[in-house]
C-alpha cells in the first residue's frame, strides 16, 4: 500500500517542556589534576529526584546531557543503559519530558540517558548522520562513546545491555550507532526516524544486532515511503532483515481499535535470536505516540523491546 504525500524536508520540532533546573552546586566528577586527555565534567542536581545535569567540552564544543538513576537502583547487579535521543531542532529535556522512561526505569532498574546535540552556525540542535546534515562535523559517534565510559566510571552498567532509541534525527542516530557501534550498542529502537543513504551504504555492523522501526504512514516529514534525503522504511526494514539472515515472511499481528489501525510485524529466526520489528500506524503522522492518542505507547513498546537483547543476542 503506497502514500502520496507532500514532502517536508524540515524535521519535527518539539516544544520544550518540563523543569530541569540546578538545585545543588556542581559535582565535578573527575579532578583537573588528571591527565589533561581525560574528559572532565562537572554534574548537578535537578529538581527531579534521581536526575542530574551533566556538562563537559567534547572536541571542544560544550555539551550537556542529563542522567538518570531511579532513587531504588539495585546497585549489586551490573545495571543496563538506555540512551534517548531527541529530534532535530529539539532538546534533552523536551524529549524526556514526553517519553517519560522514568517510570519505567524504576521499575526495571535501568539507567537513561539524555544526551543534547550540538548546535552550529548551520544547524540547529541536531544529531550528526550525514546526509542532511552533511554540512555538520560534529563528532556525535564520539560523543556517545564519551558518555559511555563516563557512565561506566560512575556506575556498574552491564555493558552489554547498552541500548539507544531516538525521535526522527534521534532514530536516525540510533541507526548510525547500530552500523558503526554494534560492538557497544546491544539493541536499538527508532520511532519515526530511519536511515540517510549515507548511513544505509556505509553501514558495517560487526554483527546481528535488533532493531525497532515505529513509523506511520501520515508521516510528511520522515515519510514511510522516502525522500531523497532519506531511506524508504521498507527498504530500511529489508535491509536489517537480510543482514541479520531473519526469515523474509514476518510474524503479523493487526490491532485495530478506537479507529486505530496498527501493524506489529516481526520478523524472526534470526541470526544468534535476535529480531527485527516494524510497527507500523494507518493514522500516526510525525510524532511520539501514547496510549491516549494512538493506542500504542512508544516508551513502553521502546523498552519491552529492546529490552529482550544483549551483545550476543536474545537474552536466555
Amino acid at each position: 500500500m503506497k502514500y502520496i504525500k507532500t514532502i517536508s524536508i524540515l524535521f519535527f520540532i518539539y516544544s520544550c517542556g518540563g523543569g530541569g533546573s540546578s538545585n545543588s552546586s556542581p559535582e565535578v566528577e573527575n579532578p583537573s589534576n588528571q591527565n589533561p586527555n581525560v574528559i572532565i565534567e562537572s554534574c548537578s542536581n535537578t529538581n527531579r529526584a534521581g536526575m542530574q545535569k551533566c556538562d563537559l567540552k567534547h572536541d571542544g564544543l560544550d555539551r550537556y546531557y542529563y542522567i538518570y538513576r531511579p532513587e531504588n537502583l539495585n546497585t549489586n547487579i551490573s545495571v543496563p543503559v538506555l540512551f534517548a535521543l531527541h529530534g532535530y531542532g529539539s532538546s534533552a529535556l523536551s524529549h524526556l519530558t514526553y517519553t517519560n522512561y522514568f517510570t519505567l526505569a524504576d521499575t526495571n532498574n535501568f539507567i537513561v540517558i539524555y544526551p543534547q546535540g550540538a548546535t552550529t552556525d548551520s544547524l540547529s540542535a541536531h544529531w550528526n548522520v550525514g546526509g542532511w546534515t552533511s554540512k555538520s562535523t560534529v563528532k556525535d559517534i564520539e560523543f556517545i562513546d564519551t558518555l559511555i565510559d563516563l557512565i561506566k566510571n560512575k556506575i556498574e552498567i552491564d555493558q552489554t545491555r547498552i541500548y539507544s532509541s531516538g525521535m526522527s534525527n534521534g532514530g536516525y542516530m540510533s541507526y548510525s550507532l547500530a552500523c558503526s557501534r554494534s560492538n557497544k550498542i546491544a539493541a536499538i529502537a527508532s520511532v519515526t526516524g530511519s536511515m540517510t543513504p549515507e548511513t544505509y551504504s556505509d553501514c558495517n555492523p560487526d554483527r546481528p544486532i535488533s532493531i525497532l522501526q515505529i513509523h506511520g504512514l501520515q508521516d510528511l516529514t520522515v515519510p514511510y515511503t522516502g525522500a531523497p534525503f532519506s531511506k524508504t522504511i521498507p527498504e530500511v526494514i529489508e535491509y536489517w532483515v537480510n543482514y541479520n539472515s531473519c526469515s523474509l515472511e514476518p510474524n503479523r499481528l493487526i490491532k485495530y481499535s478506537n479507529l486505530s489501525l496498527i501493524n506489529f510485524d516481526t520478523y524472526e529466526n534470526c541470526l544468534n535470536n535476535t529480531n527485527v520489528k516494524l510497527i507500523l500506524h494507518a493514522e500516526m503522522g510525525h510524532t511520539w505516540p501514547f496510549i491516549s492518542t494512538h493506542n500504542i505507547s512508544a516508551s513502553d513498546e521502546v523498552w519491552n523491546f529492546v529490552s529482550q537483547y544483549n551483545l550476543s543476542g536474545k537474552i536466555n
